[in-house]
C-alpha cells in the first residue's frame, strides 16, 4: 500500500472514480461498497424522465426500440441492465446522445430523491432496520419523498456520531501504525509529488523559504492572507472557491507557517475529499504532514545530509533540524520516513507530555510501547525510567539528552529533547536498537537505565519502603480530566465549527 498511494480513493490501476463500466451492464463504478445495481435504477430513472420530457408512453418508447414494455418498464425501476445495444436504441429514440443518456447527474430534484432513497433501502443501515421498503412510484408525493430522504439522513448522521467514539478513534490509529509500519513510514507516492513541486518552483536543495512557499502556492493558483480571527478551532481555512489560504496572524503561533501551508496545499494536490471518518481523517492528516515535511526537508538533500554524517558515525537529529531550518519534532519524523528505506536502519520516535502520557509514537525496531487490548499506545503511561521520560528531569535543556535502556526486549538507544508548548512540557525522542547505536552521535553516554515494564513492579507501583511508610495515609486531590469525559469531536473535521468556517469565509468575502 506504501508504494502505491492512491490520492483518488481509487485503487491503483483501477477506473478513476466516476467512469462508466459498460462491460458490466453499464454500471457506474464508484467503489466497491456501492450497489452495483443503485446505478442501473439512477439510468432507469433518467430513461424514464427523458422518454416522459418526449412525451412518449412505454409503448410508443418500446416500439421505436425494439423490445415489448415489461422489458423497458424493468429497465426503468433498475431491475434489468440494459446492453449497449439496447441503450444505443433508447438514446437514438429519445432524440439524444450516449453521453446524456449515461449522465451522473439527476434530471431534476424528484429523481434526485427517488435514487437517494432507493440508495439507503437497499443499503446495510436500512436492512438491519427489518423495516419493509417503500415501493417508489410516479404517485409517491415530493412531500413524502423529502420526509423520507431526510430522515435516513438524520439516522446516519447519528450513528455516525455514535461510532466517533474514543475506542473507534484509538482503533483507527492503530491501522493506520501498521500501515506506516508495513511501509517503514516511507512513502514514494508522496515523495515523487514533493519532487515535482519543488523542481516546478526551482527549490530543493536548502532550507526552504517563505518566499518558495509563498511560490509554491502561486503555482497551484492559491494566496495567502493573514487574518487575525481564524476560527478558534483551526490553523488555517482554505477557500477553495477562492483559491485563498487564510492564516493566523498571532504572533504566539505555534506551528511554522510554511508547514501549515505546506499542509493544506496537501489536501489540495494530494486529492482529498471531505473525510469519510474518522480513520479517514488521520490518515489525511498523517499524508498531508508527510507532504510538507518532504518539501521542507527534501530526499534527495536530506538523505545526503544523513550519509555523509553516517559515514562518520554522527547521525543527529539536531543537524537535521539545523540543516533545514525546522522543529525537532519535524526533524525526528522526517528521520523515521527515512532512515529504514535509505540506510536500513530501524527505529522509533516518542512525543510524550510531562505527565508520561504518550501522545505520538511511531515504531518498527521491536520496541514494546505500552498499549490497550485495542492495540493502542496514544494515551498509554510511558515507563518512568525511559529515555522520554528521564529527560524532564535533566537540568541541561540545550543539549539534546541521551541514554541507553535496557527494556525486556533488548537494549535501545534514545536521544531526546524537551519542548514547551500551550498544553505543557513535552519531550521528543528518537531511538534506535543497540545494533545501530554505533552511527550516532551521542552513542559515548554513560547514562544507561533499565526497564521491567510491563511488569507492574517496575514502576507502576510504589517501591516497598514507600508503600510501608505511606499506604492508607495518604489521600491526593486529583485533577478531574474533563477530556476523559468528553465524547469524540463530531463532524468531517473533528472538533471544528463548520458554521464558524463558512462565517468567517462570508465575512472574508463581505470585506473584498
Amino acid at each position: 500500500m506504501a508504494s502505491e498511494i492512491s490520492y483518488d480513493g481509487a485503487a491503483p490501476g483501477s477506473q478513476p472514480p466516476g467512469s462508466w463500466d459498460l462491460s458490466t451492464g453499464g454500471g457506474r463504478n464508484s467503489g466497491a461498497n456501492v450497489d452495483e445495481s443503485l446505478d442501473a435504477f439512477a439510468l432507469g430513472r433518467r430513461i424514464r424522465h427523458l422518454r416522459k420530457a418526449a412525451s412518449l408512453t412505454l409503448e410508443e418508447l418500446s416500439e421505436r426500440v425494439g423490445t415489448v414494455p415489461s422489458q423497458l418498464s424493468l429497465i426503468e425501476n433498475g431491475r434489468r441492465e440494459p446492453k449497449i445495444s439496447v441503450l444505443s436504441k433508447i438514446a437514438s429514440a429519445l432524440g439524444t446522445t450516449m453521453d446524456d443518456l449515461l449522465s451522473t447527474a439527476p434530471a431534476n430534484r424528484r429523481a434526485e430523491l427517488e435514487i437517494e432513497l432507493e440508495k439507503y433501502q437497499r443499503g446495510p443501515l436500512y436492512s438491519s432496520l427489518g423495516l419493509p421498503s417503500v415501493k417508489i412510484s410516479p404517485r409517491t408525493s415530493m412531500d413524502v419523498l423529502e420526509a423520507l430522504v431526510g430522515l435516513q439522513r438524520e439516522l446516519e448522521r447519528r450513528l455516525e456520531e455514535q461510532a466517533a467514539t474514543p475506542e473507534e478513534a484509538r482503533r483507527a490509529n492503530v491501522e493506520l501504525r501498521k500501515e506506516m509500519r508495513s511501509c517503514n513510514n516511507y512513502y514514494p507516492a508522496i515523495e515523487a509529488e514533493a519532487r515535482k513541486v519543488l523542481d516546478a518552483v526551482g527549490a530543493g536543495t536548502g532550507p526552504l523559504s517563505t518566499n518558495h512557499v509563498a511560490d509554491i502556492a502561486g503555482h497551484f493558483g492559491f494566496a495567502l492572507k493573514f487574518v487575525p480571527n481564524l476560527p478558534h478551532s483551526t490553523r488555517s481555512v482554505t477557500d477553495l472557491k477562492n483559491q485563498t489560504i487564510f492564516l493566523t496572524q498571532s504572533r504566539n503561533a505555534e506551528h511554522d507557517h510554511r508547514s501549515v501551508v505546506l499542509q493544506a496545499l496537501g489536501h489540495y494536490v494530494l486529492g482529498h475529499q471531505t473525510p469519510k471518518d474518522y480513520s479517514d481523517f488521520l490518515r489525511q492528516r498523517v499524508y498531508t504532514n508527510y507532504f510538507a515535511a518532504a518539501l521542507l526537508m527534501p530526499e534527495t538533500a536530506a538523505v545526503g545530509l544523513i550519509k555523509e554524517a553516517k559515514s562518520e558515525k554522527e547521525i543527529s537529529i539536531d543537524d537535521l533540524r539545523d540543516a533545514f531550518a525546522v522543529s525537532y519534532e519535524s526533524a525526528a519524523h522526517r528521520f523515521t520516513n527515512l532512515a529504514t528505506e535509505h540506510f536500513g536502519i530501524t527505529t522509533h520516535f516518542q512525543k510524550v507530555h510531562e505527565s508520561g502520557i504518550i501522545h505520538k509514537v511511531y515504531e518498527n525496531d521491536g520496541v514494546n510501547f505500552p498499549a490497550d487490548h485495542t492495540g493502542a499506545i496514544e494515551g498509554q503511561t510511558v515507563c518512568r525510567y525511559w529515555t522520554s521520560r528521564v529527560v524532564f528531569d535533566v537540568a541541561d535543556r540545550f543539549r539534546s539528552y541521551n541514554q541507553f535502556t535496557d527494556t525486556k526486549v533488548g537494549t535501545y538507544w534514545c536521544t531526546a529533547r524537551v519542548e514547551g508548548h500551550s498544553s505543557g512540557l513535552y519531550s521528543l525522542s528518537v531511538g534506535v536498537p543497540f545494533e545501530h547505536v554505533k552511527w550516532f552521535r551521542g552513542r559515548d553516554t554513560k547514562e544507561r537505565s533499565q526497564s521491567r515494564c510491563p511488569d507492574p513492579s517496575c514502576c507502576r507501583q510504589p517501591p516497598r519502603d514507600l508503600a510501608r511508610d505511606w499506604a492508607g495515609q495518604a489521600w491526593p486531590a486529583t485533577r478531574a480530566n474533563a477530556h476523559l469525559l468528553a465524547a469524540m469531536p463530531t463532524g468531517a473535521f473533528p472538533g471544528v465549527d463548520q458554521t464558524e468556517v463558512y462565517e468567517f469565509l462570508r465575512a472574508q468575502k463581505q470585506r473584498g
